[in-house]
């Protein structure tokens, strides 16, 4: 009976030290190794290069190690001055998070004999889908209508637009909208056909009624992003955003009003950019236009650019204000006519043409283009400037009229209209007194 008694108890002994001792060949393993608080990142886009993971908990010891979705990873650690374990990371590679999805992340502390070795908690990081790109809307067709007037029930016409980076989905939740903005309402088109170049859709009656003028933009919306427990928003976002916009006119004769007379090309585009309409900043808290100069500013008989500060989705302590664009670098007033604005994306960089002769040292006649540095978002060591554009590599005039400019989203390209004037070759067997007319090109 004793030796019985004993053989139970050694029995006993050695389940308990097994389970203490926490082996690697234990079948009844729990986590008892470090503790897991958070992921920094804990997600991220699929498709992102290499990046660093580190953990942060406590229980780690030296050798700790890294494991994504059961692969062991070559593994840091950060200590303090006792040498103390406080945080692992370890570099992931970008094959790991080539498309969406979860990764389980866990820790293994070495066998040591104090308890502590084995597995972490598990934590699941996400990957979520690329951002989306921002769309860019070159041209709508048509460009204008006469007003359907008493016999809008009914009514419609196709709005065919073309671009890029639109978005064409089974998820309708990630599908390219088209907006049609007037006055203050803003009207989301019912879309017939989506590629990702070329939109059409439906503009009903109710919104060409009365003559007047519509702003037609294409957005995108974000890429759904999820962000887990306890985890930080994604810091590359889910992307999208709103192209920059193309004017329909609502007019009496529509779209073929008939001129008196043929007109120079240079007239044709004064015309064009006669009715000028604002721009907006991708994220909708810009808005530049064309207006003429308030009571108080000088030259008051000249049109100005202004850009308005509309604080959306700005910090609390933002404060709504307008301020002047088309200015020199000391914030003189430009001494002529400046029209047509096109913002960067971030509302940054305003490019516009203007007549003036004061907006810098360089000898400029003519209508020229402007770039303006608002220094919006930047920091507080910025300072306002503007510079001439339509010059070419030695710094002379490209033409002796530019018009029409349009900013890439990062305000780095400028790309606009030049008339260069060129001379007509007389016709063959035109009369011997016949002249060579100047033509603008």
């Amino acid at each position: 009976m004793k030796r019985s008694w004993t053989a139970l108890a050694v029995a006993f002994i050695s389940i308990f030290a097994i389970v203490g001792c926490n082996d690697y060949g234990n079948t009844f393993q729990n986590n008892t190794g470090a503790r897991i608080n958070f992921l920094s990142p804990s997600n991220i886009s699929a498709g992102s290069p290499d990046f660093t993971l580190t953990i942060n908990g406590n229980g780690f010891v030296a050798k700790t190690f890294i494991e994504w979705n059961g692969k062991q990873l070559t593994t840091i650690d950060t200590t303090d001055a006792a040498g103390n374990v406080l945080a692992v990371s370890a570099v992931i590679p970008a094959a790991l998070v080539a498309k969406p999805g979860t990764a389980t992340v866990l820790t293994q502390n070495p066998f040591s004999g104090a308890g502590n070795n084995g597995l972490s908690n598990p934590v699941t990081f996400i990957i979520n889908p690329p951002p989306n790109p921002l769309p860019t809307l070159t041209s709508i067709s048509p460009t204008s209508i006469a007003p359907c007037g008493s016999s809008c029930a009914g009514a419609s016409f196709t709005l065919d637009l073309v671009g890029t980076n639109f978005l064409a989905s089974s998820d309708p939740t990630q599908v390219s909208q088209v907006r049609w903005t007037s006055g203050a309402t803003v009207t989301t088109l019912v879309t017939t056909s989506v590629t990702s170049t070329d939109i059409k859709a439906t503009v009903p009656g109710s919104l060409y009624s009365a003559a007047g003028t519509a702003s037609v933009t294409v957005f995108n919306p974000p890429a759904p992003q999820t962000t887990p427990v306890s985890g930080t928003p994604n810091p590359q976002g889910g992307g999208g955003g709103s192209s920059a916009p193309q004017t329909f006119t609502i007019g009496a004769s529509g779209a073929a009003a008939p001129k008196a007379a043929a007109k120079s090309v240079l007239e044709s585009a004064a015309e064009f950019v006669a009715e000028e309409t604002p721009v907006v900043s991708a994220d909708g808290r810009y808005v530049a236009y064309t207006a003429y100069a308030p009571a108080g500013v000088t030259p008051a008989d000249h049109t100005q650019i202004f850009v308005h500060d509309t604080c959306e989705g700005a910090p609390a302590a933002c404060t709504a204000k307008t301020s002047l664009v088309s200015a020199a670098s000391d914030g003189s007033p430009a001494n002529g006519d400046s029209t047509s604005p096109s913002m960067s994306a971030n509302g940054r960089y305003i490019a516009f043409n203007s007549a003036s002769s004061n907006l810098t040292e360089h000898d400029s006649s003519g209508r020229q283009i402007y770039l303006r540095d608002t220094c919006a978002g930047a920091d507080s060591s910025c300072v306002p400037a503007t510079q001439i554009v339509s010059t070419d590599s030695n710094g002379a005039l490209t033409a002796a009229e530019s018009i029409l400019p349009s900013v890439s989203a990062t305000g780095r390209f400028v790309a606009f209209l030049a008339i260069i004037p060129s001379h007509a070759a007389k016709a063959a067997g035109s009369p011997a007194n016949s002249t060579s007319g100047t033509t603008n090109s």
